[in-house]
């Protein structure tokens, strides 16, 4: 059994070696995504100062690529959430709550506008429009320094995407309007022609916890393209990993591609909570139901476990 910083240090170990492990075996929704918005990025660094590379990151990492229902629904390809000056179109949705407001814009345009004044407009992010335009990891950190997102490898994954896909090629400083359209070249011949005709996404070899099928996931993997791959709906196996819509998947974790069982192996009768740990968390690394844990543990749904109890998990 491992507490959750030794998994958090395997997640950021397995961040980096399957970055070179699978270095050039990129995601199709990925390039997709970036070929059909890459100049509404750059339009934004002109206009705005945020680099075109972050903005893009941003958009693949909080929108999968696109995929994600929300943005499908809603063209909020940021996830940001409506707050009190937001005047416009609203959709709910579940997130790290039921029923939450978020922003619902006419077009994807419109999402990157507002995701531009979304950051220029608020003082906790003021210190970041001091680096450098061409600093993608300042930008990394500071967004997560900053409080965008609550997610602790929040900078390793911009930093990963824009690293594996080369989007600071973006990044270069815009002085004319025929920038776009040169892009457009430097695209064509940037990607190598191997990269070009990627036309799949990696294919994940099954292992199995508890007796449940599961893929380990790697940079860039998206519920959507794993749900493809196995047949499923991105609906369903979110379900099957208790994750809301806009959860973004983290390299190196268990993506469970069966339901899960109402109790853990007989190896493992009990768990001893640590700190930083989750119901979640532990359902996850035993391939168990989070709701048969607190049913067998005699916890409301509405408080976790604390540090140092031990559960029943069978």
């Amino acid at each position: 059994m491992y507490s959750v910083a030794s998994k958090f240090r395997l997640s950021i170990v397995l961040l980096f070696v399957t970055n070179i492990a699978f270095g050039q075996q990129l995601n199709k929704y990925y390039l997709s995504y970036i070929e059909k918005y890459h100049q509404l990025a750059i339009k934004q660094q002109k206009k705005h100062g945020i680099p075109a590379s972050i903005i893009l990151a941003q958009g693949l990492l909080e929108s999968s690529a696109g995929q994600s229902q929300l943005s499908q629904l809603s063209n909020n390809h940021f996830g940001i959430k409506c707050n009190s000056d937001w005047n416009g179109e609203t959709i709910s949705w579940d997130d790290d709550e039921r029923n939450e407001c978020f922003r619902k814009y006419r077009n994807v345009a419109d999402s990157y506008e507002d995701h531009s004044l979304f950051l220029k407009n608020r003082p906790r992010y003021a210190f970041l429009f001091q680096l450098d335009k061409t600093d993608y990891q300042g930008w990394a950190y500071g967004l997560k320094k900053a409080g965008y997102a609550t997610d602790p490898t929040y900078a390793y994954k911009l930093i990963s995407l824009i690293e594996n896909y080369n989007l600071n090629r973006f990044d270069k400083q815009i002085f004319d309007d025929n920038y776009a359209e040169r892009m457009d070249i430097q695209i064509n011949t940037s990607i190598p022609q191997s990269i070009q005709k990627v036309s799949d996404y990696v294919t994940h070899k099954k292992l199995k916890n508890n007796g449940v099928p599961y893929v380990m996931a790697v940079p860039c993997d998206t519920y959507a393209n794993i749900a493809q791959e196995f047949n499923l709906s991105e609906e369903t196996l979110r379900s099957y990993n208790e994750v809301s819509a806009t959860t973004a998947l983290q390299p190196g974790e268990k993506v469970y591609i069966r339901p899960k069982k109402n109790k853990a192996s007989k190896n493992y009768p009990v768990h001893v909570v640590q700190a930083g740990e989750s119901m979640h968390d532990i359902a996850q690394f035993y391939a168990i139901k989070t709701e048969k844990i607190y049913k067998m543990n005699h916890i409301p749904f509405t408080e976790g476990a604390q540090v140092g109890q031990v559960l029943k998990l069978r």
